[in-house]
């Protein structure tokens, strides 16, 4: 699949184009991140994996599972909306560090991610846990580039 392709006058800006993403849900932000608690740079969201959710029907018919990928998405969305300095410093996802799913998401689920932040040289690095009603359901590690440099101070700790 190529992205589409819009053909700009010199001197005019594209159109935005909205971000693709398997979530049919949206994300919360319960809380952002606050270098002032004492604590480091952390935020916290909220996610509920909808039984009508379009990834379930074929993972796996009869016994749906929340696919992995969906929790890096969940992740990533949740990273974009707390970025330290706010997405005007234009986050861009550099790359997945890791990730490691530790338990089973099924519909219904009510998920929670906490994400600590650590400024990077070139942007930022997120380190995030999902937690279901059950317990962990996945560890991933984000780091992301940004096209301004972090404000001045905004160094944060991780857990």
């Amino acid at each position: 699949m190529t992205a589409p392709t819009t053909a700009v006058a010199p001197g005019r800006t594209p159109p935005a184009v909205p971000r693709a993403t398997p979530l049919a849900g949206s994300v919360t932000v319960t809380a952002r991140p606050d270098a002032a608690d004492g604590t480091g740079l952390t935020a916290a969201t909220a996610f509920t994996v909808a039984a009508d959710e379009p990834v379930l029907p074929g993972h796996y018919p009869g016994f749906p599972i929340f696919p992995g990928i969906c929790l890096v998405e969940y992740v990533h969305t949740s990273a974009l909306a707390t970025v330290p300095g706010g997405p005007g410093t234009g986050p861009q996802l550099a790359a997945i560090e890791s990730t490691r799913f530790t338990g089973a998401v099924y519909p219904g689920d009510e998920l929670t991610a906490e994400l600590a932040w650590k400024q990077q040289p070139d942007g930022w690095q997120c380190k995030a846990v999902v937690r279901s009603p059950r317990g962990d359901a996945a560890r991933v590690r984000l780091r992301y580039r940004t096209t301004t440099a972090p404000a001045a101070g905004a160094e944060g700790t991780t857990p």
